[in-house]
Protein backbone atom coordinates (compact mmCIF):
# COMPACT_ATOMS: atom_id res chain seq x y z
CA UNK A 1 0.00 0.00 0.00
CA UNK A 2 1.74 3.24 -0.93
CA UNK A 3 1.48 5.97 1.20
CA UNK A 4 -0.91 8.38 -0.75
CA UNK A 5 -3.57 5.43 -0.03
CA UNK A 6 -2.63 4.44 3.55
CA UNK A 7 -3.27 8.53 4.00
CA UNK A 8 -6.54 8.71 2.24
CA UNK A 9 -8.03 5.56 4.64
CA UNK A 10 -6.76 7.14 7.41
CA UNK A 11 -8.51 10.44 6.99
CA UNK A 12 -11.59 8.49 6.08
CA UNK A 13 -11.39 6.43 9.13
CA UNK A 14 -10.96 9.39 11.36
CA UNK A 15 -13.90 11.01 9.47
CA UNK A 16 -15.86 7.90 10.35
CA UNK A 17 -14.94 7.56 13.61
CA UNK A 18 -16.73 11.57 14.34
CA UNK A 19 -19.54 10.76 12.76
CA UNK A 20 -20.22 7.64 14.66
CA UNK A 21 -18.87 9.57 17.83
CA UNK A 22 -21.49 12.18 17.24
CA UNK A 23 -24.58 9.62 16.59
CA UNK A 24 -23.56 7.50 20.02
CA UNK A 25 -23.04 10.46 22.08
CA UNK A 26 -26.44 11.68 21.53
CA UNK A 27 -27.64 8.28 22.21
CA UNK A 28 -25.90 7.81 25.42
CA UNK A 29 -27.45 11.55 26.63
CA UNK A 30 -28.55 11.02 30.51
CA UNK A 31 -32.06 12.95 30.13
CA UNK A 32 -33.02 11.74 33.79
CA UNK A 33 -30.42 14.94 34.96
CA UNK A 34 -32.22 17.29 32.57
CA UNK A 35 -34.75 19.69 34.37
CA UNK A 36 -37.21 21.45 32.28
CA UNK A 37 -37.32 25.59 32.92
CA UNK A 38 -40.75 27.60 32.32
CA UNK A 39 -40.61 30.72 31.76
CA UNK A 40 -43.44 32.96 31.26
CA UNK A 41 -42.81 35.27 27.82
CA UNK A 42 -46.43 37.22 27.70
CA UNK A 43 -49.87 36.51 28.45
CA UNK A 44 -50.54 32.33 27.78
CA UNK A 45 -47.14 32.11 26.15
CA UNK A 46 -44.50 30.48 27.51
CA UNK A 47 -41.05 29.66 26.53
CA UNK A 48 -39.30 25.73 28.01
CA UNK A 49 -35.72 24.92 28.08
CA UNK A 50 -34.56 21.30 28.74
CA UNK A 51 -32.36 19.97 26.26
CA UNK A 52 -32.14 20.45 22.48
CA UNK A 53 -34.61 23.56 20.95
CA UNK A 54 -36.72 25.64 22.78
CA UNK A 55 -40.12 25.00 23.08
CA UNK A 56 -42.68 27.43 22.70
CA UNK A 57 -46.22 26.70 24.80
CA UNK A 58 -49.72 28.77 24.20
CA UNK A 59 -51.22 27.03 27.60
CA UNK A 60 -54.97 28.09 28.22
CA UNK A 61 -58.63 26.87 28.42
CA UNK A 62 -58.48 25.57 24.97
CA UNK A 63 -55.81 23.44 25.79
CA UNK A 64 -52.30 23.62 24.88
CA UNK A 65 -50.25 23.70 21.46
CA UNK A 66 -46.28 23.54 21.60
CA UNK A 67 -43.76 24.62 19.48
CA UNK A 68 -41.37 22.11 19.24
CA UNK A 69 -40.64 18.92 21.81
CA UNK A 70 -37.11 17.98 22.30
CA UNK A 71 -36.53 14.42 22.88
CA UNK A 72 -38.25 11.83 23.46
CA UNK A 73 -37.46 10.83 26.80
CA UNK A 74 -38.05 13.96 28.29
CA UNK A 75 -42.09 13.94 27.10
CA UNK A 76 -43.39 13.01 30.73
CA UNK A 77 -41.17 15.56 31.75
CA UNK A 78 -42.79 18.61 29.47
CA UNK A 79 -46.22 17.44 30.01
CA UNK A 80 -45.71 17.72 33.92
CA UNK A 81 -44.07 21.31 33.43
CA UNK A 82 -46.39 22.09 31.66
CA UNK A 83 -49.18 21.36 33.87
CA UNK A 84 -47.54 22.89 36.38
CA UNK A 85 -48.08 25.76 35.12
CA UNK A 86 -51.61 25.84 36.34
CA UNK A 87 -53.39 27.57 34.31
CA UNK A 88 -54.96 23.79 32.52
CA UNK A 89 -55.26 20.09 33.26
CA UNK A 90 -56.40 19.74 29.65
CA UNK A 91 -53.71 17.98 26.86
CA UNK A 92 -51.33 19.28 24.48
CA UNK A 93 -53.20 19.00 21.46
CA UNK A 94 -51.25 20.14 18.64
CA UNK A 95 -47.62 20.19 18.29
CA UNK A 96 -45.98 22.34 15.43
CA UNK A 97 -42.15 21.32 14.60
CA UNK A 98 -40.24 24.18 13.14
CA UNK A 99 -37.68 21.90 10.85
CA UNK A 100 -37.08 18.49 11.22
CA UNK A 101 -34.10 17.92 13.36
CA UNK A 102 -33.96 15.36 16.39
CA UNK A 103 -33.65 17.91 19.01
CA UNK A 104 -36.84 19.42 18.00
CA UNK A 105 -38.74 16.60 17.05
CA UNK A 106 -37.53 13.76 19.02
CA UNK A 107 -40.76 14.29 20.87
CA UNK A 108 -42.96 13.99 18.48
CA UNK A 109 -43.90 9.80 19.14
CA UNK A 110 -44.67 9.78 22.51
CA UNK A 111 -46.70 13.41 22.05
CA UNK A 112 -48.94 11.44 19.02
CA UNK A 113 -49.58 8.64 21.04
CA UNK A 114 -51.04 10.50 24.01
CA UNK A 115 -53.29 12.49 21.44
CA UNK A 116 -51.15 15.71 20.25
CA UNK A 117 -51.82 15.90 16.19
CA UNK A 118 -48.66 16.77 14.79
CA UNK A 119 -47.84 19.83 11.98
CA UNK A 120 -45.48 20.73 10.14
CA UNK A 121 -43.98 21.51 6.96
CA UNK A 122 -44.14 19.46 3.83
CA UNK A 123 -40.37 18.58 3.72
CA UNK A 124 -40.25 18.28 7.48
CA UNK A 125 -42.49 15.01 6.82
CA UNK A 126 -40.35 13.80 3.96
CA UNK A 127 -37.18 14.10 5.95
CA UNK A 128 -38.23 12.46 8.56
CA UNK A 129 -39.84 9.75 7.43
CA UNK A 130 -36.63 9.24 4.84
CA UNK A 131 -33.94 9.52 6.85
CA UNK A 132 -30.58 10.51 5.75
CA UNK A 133 -27.58 13.05 6.40
CA UNK A 134 -27.46 16.44 7.79
CA UNK A 135 -24.46 18.70 7.60
CA UNK A 136 -22.65 21.94 6.22
CA UNK A 137 -21.55 19.93 3.56
CA UNK A 138 -18.27 19.44 4.98
CA UNK A 139 -16.95 18.69 8.56
CA UNK A 140 -20.16 18.53 10.00
CA UNK A 141 -22.18 15.49 10.03
CA UNK A 142 -25.18 13.91 11.31
CA UNK A 143 -26.73 10.70 10.50
CA UNK A 144 -30.52 10.48 10.72
CA UNK A 145 -32.40 7.26 10.60
CA UNK A 146 -36.05 7.31 9.09
CA UNK A 147 -38.36 8.20 11.62
CA UNK A 148 -41.60 5.86 13.20
CA UNK A 149 -44.53 6.29 11.44
CA UNK A 150 -46.00 7.78 14.90
CA UNK A 151 -43.55 10.55 14.84
CA UNK A 152 -44.31 11.80 11.43
CA UNK A 153 -46.69 14.92 11.35
CA UNK A 154 -49.88 14.10 10.37
CA UNK A 155 -51.09 17.75 8.84
CA UNK A 156 -48.27 19.18 6.56
CA UNK A 157 -48.62 22.38 4.57
CA UNK A 158 -46.77 24.28 1.88
CA UNK A 159 -46.61 27.83 2.52
CA UNK A 160 -48.44 28.75 6.05
CA UNK A 161 -51.41 27.18 8.28
CA UNK A 162 -52.81 28.94 11.22
CA UNK A 163 -54.55 27.24 14.76
CA UNK A 164 -56.93 29.30 16.35
CA UNK A 165 -56.76 28.14 19.93
CA UNK A 166 -56.56 30.00 22.93
CA UNK A 167 -57.66 33.23 21.50
CA UNK A 168 -54.91 33.78 19.64
CA UNK A 169 -54.41 32.65 15.79
CA UNK A 170 -51.25 30.87 15.90
CA UNK A 171 -49.53 31.26 12.58
CA UNK A 172 -46.41 29.09 11.31
CA UNK A 173 -45.35 30.24 8.00
CA UNK A 174 -42.38 28.68 6.40
CA UNK A 175 -39.85 30.68 5.31
CA UNK A 176 -37.38 28.65 2.49
CA UNK A 177 -34.18 27.28 2.34
CA UNK A 178 -32.75 28.33 6.10
CA UNK A 179 -31.40 26.77 8.58
CA UNK A 180 -33.02 23.32 6.81
CA UNK A 181 -35.70 23.86 4.04
CA UNK A 182 -38.52 22.99 5.92
CA UNK A 183 -38.16 25.73 8.13
CA UNK A 184 -41.45 27.59 10.00
CA UNK A 185 -41.27 30.46 12.28
CA UNK A 186 -44.43 30.64 14.56
CA UNK A 187 -46.11 34.01 15.25
CA UNK A 188 -48.39 34.31 18.14
CA UNK A 189 -49.52 38.09 17.68
CA UNK A 190 -51.79 38.89 19.99
CA UNK A 191 -49.34 37.73 22.68
CA UNK A 192 -46.93 39.60 20.53
CA UNK A 193 -44.39 36.59 20.50
CA UNK A 194 -42.25 35.02 17.70
CA UNK A 195 -40.82 31.59 17.83
CA UNK A 196 -38.35 31.57 15.26
CA UNK A 197 -36.92 28.23 15.53
CA UNK A 198 -32.98 27.48 14.40
CA UNK A 199 -33.11 30.19 11.67
CA UNK A 200 -31.89 32.36 14.83
CA UNK A 201 -29.54 30.68 17.66
CA UNK A 202 -28.02 32.67 20.74
CA UNK A 203 -25.06 30.17 20.79
CA UNK A 204 -22.56 31.74 18.56
CA UNK A 205 -22.31 30.70 14.35
CA UNK A 206 -25.40 29.24 13.56
CA UNK A 207 -25.29 25.31 12.16
CA UNK A 208 -26.91 25.57 8.85
CA UNK A 209 -27.84 22.30 7.25
CA UNK A 210 -26.57 22.92 3.85
CA UNK A 211 -27.06 19.19 3.45
CA UNK A 212 -31.01 19.54 3.62
CA UNK A 213 -31.90 22.69 1.64
CA UNK A 214 -30.52 25.00 4.26
CA UNK A 215 -28.47 28.27 3.46
CA UNK A 216 -26.81 31.70 5.12
CA UNK A 217 -28.78 33.74 2.45
CA UNK A 218 -31.99 32.04 3.13
CA UNK A 219 -31.71 32.61 6.83
CA UNK A 220 -30.88 36.11 5.95
CA UNK A 221 -33.69 36.72 3.75
CA UNK A 222 -36.29 34.95 6.19
CA UNK A 223 -34.87 37.31 9.64
CA UNK A 224 -35.06 40.64 7.41
CA UNK A 225 -38.52 40.00 5.73
CA UNK A 226 -39.59 38.73 9.79
CA UNK A 227 -38.12 41.90 11.29
CA UNK A 228 -39.94 44.51 8.98
CA UNK A 229 -43.39 42.71 9.80
CA UNK A 230 -43.12 42.57 13.50
CA UNK A 231 -43.43 45.38 16.57
CA UNK A 232 -40.51 46.12 18.03
CA UNK A 233 -41.22 44.68 21.51
CA UNK A 234 -42.03 41.50 20.35
CA UNK A 235 -40.35 38.85 22.35
CA UNK A 236 -38.59 36.41 20.34
CA UNK A 237 -37.88 32.76 21.30
CA UNK A 238 -34.75 32.00 19.48
CA UNK A 239 -34.12 27.60 18.33
CA UNK A 240 -31.27 27.97 20.91
CA UNK A 241 -30.27 30.29 24.02
CA UNK A 242 -32.10 32.87 26.44
CA UNK A 243 -35.41 34.65 24.90
CA UNK A 244 -34.59 37.54 22.67
CA UNK A 245 -35.73 40.97 21.09
CA UNK A 246 -35.08 42.46 17.96
CA UNK A 247 -31.98 43.98 18.49
CA UNK A 248 -30.18 40.18 19.07
CA UNK A 249 -32.20 39.34 15.86
CA UNK A 250 -30.31 42.67 13.76
CA UNK A 251 -27.02 41.48 15.84
CA UNK A 252 -27.37 37.95 14.35
CA UNK A 253 -28.37 38.79 11.16
CA UNK A 254 -25.58 41.58 10.92
CA UNK A 255 -23.07 39.04 11.51
CA UNK A 256 -24.31 36.49 8.97
CA UNK A 257 -24.30 39.68 6.04
CA UNK A 258 -20.79 40.47 7.22
CA UNK A 259 -19.16 37.10 7.40
CA UNK A 260 -21.56 36.25 4.20
CA UNK A 261 -19.96 39.28 2.22
CA UNK A 262 -16.15 38.31 3.35
CA UNK A 263 -16.40 34.79 1.97
CA UNK A 264 -18.56 36.20 -1.33
CA UNK A 265 -14.85 38.58 -1.13
CA UNK A 266 -13.10 35.51 -0.99
CA UNK A 267 -14.94 33.34 -3.71
CA UNK A 268 -14.35 36.71 -6.56
CA UNK A 269 -10.88 36.16 -6.03
CA UNK A 270 -11.05 32.67 -6.69
CA UNK A 271 -9.11 31.47 -3.02
CA UNK A 272 -9.94 27.67 -2.31
CA UNK A 273 -11.52 26.85 0.98
CA UNK A 274 -8.54 25.98 2.40
CA UNK A 275 -6.47 29.26 1.66
CA UNK A 276 -9.72 30.94 3.41
CA UNK A 277 -9.23 28.65 6.23
CA UNK A 278 -5.33 29.34 6.35
CA UNK A 279 -5.86 33.28 6.27
CA UNK A 280 -8.30 33.32 9.25
CA UNK A 281 -10.86 35.65 6.98
CA UNK A 282 -13.74 34.95 9.86
CA UNK A 283 -11.25 36.15 12.59
CA UNK A 284 -12.60 39.29 13.55
CA UNK A 285 -15.69 37.08 14.20
CA UNK A 286 -13.98 34.81 16.40
CA UNK A 287 -15.95 35.47 19.52
CA UNK A 288 -19.15 33.74 17.76
CA UNK A 289 -17.06 30.29 17.59
CA UNK A 290 -18.20 27.52 19.59
CA UNK A 291 -17.54 24.14 20.19
CA UNK A 292 -20.71 23.14 17.78
CA UNK A 293 -19.03 25.67 14.95
CA UNK A 294 -16.45 26.81 15.36
CA UNK A 295 -14.75 29.11 12.86
CA UNK A 296 -13.37 26.55 10.09
CA UNK A 297 -16.63 24.69 10.66
CA UNK A 298 -18.90 28.17 9.87
CA UNK A 299 -16.20 28.91 6.66
CA UNK A 300 -17.03 25.41 5.40
CA UNK A 301 -20.99 26.32 5.92
CA UNK A 302 -20.86 29.84 4.05
CA UNK A 303 -18.64 28.53 1.33
CA UNK A 304 -20.93 25.71 0.48
CA UNK A 305 -23.89 27.76 1.17
CA UNK A 306 -22.30 30.81 -1.30
CA UNK A 307 -21.43 27.73 -4.00
CA UNK A 308 -24.62 25.43 -3.76
CA UNK A 309 -21.85 22.70 -3.07
CA UNK A 310 -23.78 20.53 -0.28
CA UNK A 311 -21.83 17.23 -0.12
CA UNK A 312 -22.89 14.06 -0.65
CA UNK A 313 -26.06 14.06 0.53
CA UNK A 314 -29.52 12.95 0.37
CA UNK A 315 -31.41 15.61 -1.34
CA UNK A 316 -35.70 16.79 -1.79
CA UNK A 317 -37.21 18.29 -4.85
Amino acid sequence: MNRVMRLAMICAVAATTTLLSRTALAQQQDFSKVEIKVTKVSGNIYMLEGAGGNIGASVGEDGIVIVDDQFAPLAEKIQAALKNIGVTDKPVRFVINTHYHGDHTGGNEPFNTAGSTLIAHDNVRKRLETGGTAGNGGSIKMENKPAAKAALPIITFQHDVTVHLNGEDIRAMHFPLGHTDGDSIIFFPKNNVVHMGDDFVRYGFPFIDVASGGSAQGIIEAMEKTTAQLPADVKVIPGHGALSNLDDVRAYTKMLKETSAVVQKALDAHKTLDQMKQEKILAPWEKFSGQFVNTDAFIETLYNSLTGHKGEFLKHN
